[in-house]
């Protein structure tokens, strides 16, 4: 009996790999003959994401791959295997499935540093990411391509796809004082690149080793178009992080994650909808619904829902407020959603307003910081109004998608 459930996951997941349209950087990789690493000492910049359609990770490939030597690991945020909850800094460790050294880059130490590349031939990046800013893995990979072109290291990106697609951009590109590693570099918040094209624009227009271009080559998808989202690529989803468990959370988390730092309301983190939801034990859900589907924004629809959060803001307390349903609709702006939220909240409860009530005022740096700004924040308090903020929350939008559809790998 157990051998049959065995045989059918099997034989399911070989025509799940089967059916899908896109391949990733890996398979393209491993159907060349590996070329592009042959006879190379890598390393390898990874997390669970890394896997081909029959979801082997990208470490045992390349452990097991034939005139090439994986000499070194190095685990970003959640760690190589998947085994750091968020936000949980981890030291060096050894894999146990290969035996290979892995080195933290999620820590005190963000950046892989000289001795750990030393021997190393080539650094490779194979992560999933989900074209936001703030999700620090685009961090982790223009640190890594610095440390590249500072150690004459080539840097091999294995391409995955925006899973909100390509063409999306949103939000302000990050300002003098308001650099973090959630803000890394000058770009908008959503910036409709993947991976590969993110490392050829940040080499391309010298934003990082101050100036410094690395040896860059990127291994790029196939069967990937720029209005493709990650459900069309038919690929399976690994989740990047414990919140963002399915495909379509990567439209949720830039719709609601820049309030989230507030702490003011639950964003579904801690409940069975991360990023999904606005919801506090103060909010009327009928009266906040109807306030939002009132303005009538394109491709998004909210309805009334009373949670009760497992952990995090909110923990055991009911609490009422919207769910988000953002339809694909290219027009219809994710991250002004949270805004909209905000100023219709001000409406009904003019005293609850964050920005005068607060008294944790550090909440509001990190805030900034996400934003790449802080005129965000000054603009839209000014009248708790959208309008007061979207001129300066788009104006870098047309200029950015003209600089980076230089880098485009992708139609």
């Amino acid at each position: 009996m157990k051998k049959n459930i065995l045989t059918l996951a099997l034989c399911v997941l070989t025509a799940f790999a089967a059916s899908a349209i896109t391949k990733p950087g890996i398979e393209v990789l491993r159907d060349n003959g590996f070329k592009q690493v042959a006879g190379k000492r890598i390393g390898l910049i990874t997390n669970p994401t890394g896997v081909d359609n029959n979801l082997k990770s990208t470490v045992d490939i390349l452990h097991e791959a034939e005139g090439i030597e994986l000499v070194a690991l190095f685990g970003p945020e959640h760690g190589v295997r998947g085994n750091v909850h968020a936000g949980d800094e981890f030291g060096n460790m050894v894999d146990p499935a290969t035996g290979v050294k892995v080195y933290s880059i999620y820590g005190k130490t963000k950046k892989p540093t000289p001795e750990m590349l030393e021997g190393i031939d080539a650094l490779v990046y194979d992560i999933q990411d989900i074209g936001c800013r703030s999700f620090t893995f685009v961090s982790t990979l223009g640190l890594a391509l610095e440390a590249c072109a500072e150690n004459d290291i080539e840097l091999i990106v294995l391409d995955r796809p925006n899973p909100i697609g390509g063409n999306r951009v949103e939000g302000n590109i990050v300002e003098d004082g308001y650099f973090s590693f959630v803000s890394q570099f000058r770009i908008p918040y959503l910036y409709g690149l993947t991976p590969g094209e993110m490392a050829r624009f940040l080499n391309g227009e010298k934003m990082v080793a101050n100036g410094k271009k690395a040896k860059l080559t990127v291994v790029p998808l196939e069967g990937w178009t720029r209005d493709m989202t990650f459900e069309k690529t038919g690929m399976p989803w690994v989740l990047p992080s414990p919140h963002i468990p399915q495909p379509v959370t990567s439209y949720y988390y830039p719709a609601t994650g820049i309030l989230g730092e507030l702490y003011f309301v639950s964003i579904g983190v801690g409940y069975t909808l991360p990023f999904q939801l606005i919801c506090a034990d103060w909010i009327d859900a009928e009266k906040f619904a109807n306030n939002m589907n009132a303005l009538n924004l394109p491709g998004v629809k909210c309805r009334p829902i009373h949670v009760k959060p497992f952990y995090s803001t909110g923990k055991g307390e009911n609490l009422q407020g919207i769910q988000f349903y953002i339809e694909d609709i290219p027009e219809s702006s994710i991250t002004l959603l949270q805004f909209y939220a905000m100023q219709e909240l001000a409406k009904l409860y003019p005293e609850k307003k964050i920005f005068d009530i607060t008294t944790d005022k550090s909440r509001f740096d990190m805030f900034d910081k996400v934003c790449g700004s802080d005129q965000i924040r000054k603009l839209f308090s000014k009248n708790y109004q959208v309008s007061d903020m979207i001129d300066y929350w788009n104006k870098d939008v047309e200029s950015f998608k003209k600089i980076s559809s230089k880098y485009y790998l992708y139609k």
